[in-house]
């Protein structure tokens, strides 16, 4: 599956909230996500490599699973 991360998705990464999230981790945890996700929806609980707890809003689109923000702990 295509993980498509927007740019204000991006932009969020580099606020204090979001520090020493990667993108990389953002995918993965995008990956891990079952299942079809018809509206954005909050995803809550993942890890970063670093420790760092974050949640995610996905929807899936015709060209993939779209991340919409990141919510750093």
């Amino acid at each position: 599956m295509r993980i498509i991360i927007t740019e204000h998705a991006k932009k969020r990464l580099r606020d204090l909230r979001q520090d020493r999230i990667l993108q990389s981790d953002i995918m993965n945890a995008a990956l891990e996500i079952p299942g079809h996700i018809p509206s954005a929806t909050r995803f809550r609980g993942f890890i970063a490599r670093s420790g760092r707890l974050f949640d995610l809003v996905d929807k899936d689109i015709p060209g993939g699973r779209l991340v919409i923000t990141i919510i750093g702990k």
